[in-house]
């Protein structure tokens, strides 16, 4: 499976669980620390929004990068964003074009690179969504064998301890594996700094 397919795979994953958000859904808390559902779900559409323009050729602008209020509909704004994204990704010689990516690097990313980062982020936002909601991630073993060796590049250095990273420092896999949570899912949440039996802290 190419790239811009198991992005898609990842993508499609994520729009089914912020569907399954109800109302009372949006204040819960989700293992991004400094984000509810509802802020997560807006930086998600962000992002989405940021690399589709990045795939035009005009991911410079910061325009495209603001996350946006997604109103009295986050789960529709969400899937319009989505689909803004899978036809951006979609379109012929994406992987050849350079795309700016101005909050990962300064210089431009090579297409193939910048739909890898777009790739793991999704993973682990979409089992963000499906974990703060109490629902399980419906992405095959085959998807998640992929995403480990990319979330296993990710640099982990200080950078990872700042309060605007993406991730946190990563985590012993011993530390997330077991029954419970079998398969490359854990791994993957490990390298990422997630623990795979994340729960909120209200209940932990």
């Amino acid at each position: 499976m190419d790239i811009v397919r198991l992005d898609r795979a990842a993508v499609l994953e994520s729009v089914r669980v912020v569907d399954r958000a109800r109302p009372g859904d949006w204040r819960r808390p989700t293992p991004c620390d400094r984000w509810n559902l509802r802020d997560l779900v807006a930086h998600m559409a962000a992002q989405h929004h940021g690399f589709a323009a990045a795939a035009r050729g005009e991911g410079a602008e910061a325009a495209f990068w603001r996350t946006a209020d997604p109103g009295d509909d986050p789960a529709g704004a969400y899937r319009a964003a989505a689909g803004v994204l899978l036809d951006a990704f979609a379109s012929p010689g994406v992987l050849d074009r350079p795309f700016a990516l101005p909050e990962i690097s300064t210089r431009a990313v090579p297409g193939k690179r910048a739909v890898e980062f777009h790739f793991v982020d999704h993973v682990v936002h979409a089992w963000d969504v499906a974990v703060a909601l109490g629902l399980p991630l419906r992405l095959p073993e085959p998807v998640l064998r992929a995403a480990l060796p990319i979330a296993l590049a990710v640099p982990d250095g200080a950078g990872r301890r700042a309060p605007d990273s993406a991730f946190r420092p990563s985590l012993p896999p011993q530390d997330t594996t077991g029954p419970d949570v079998p398969g490359t899912l854990p791994l993957v949440l490990a390298a990422l700094g997630r623990p795979a039996r994340w729960t909120p802290p209200e209940v932990r």
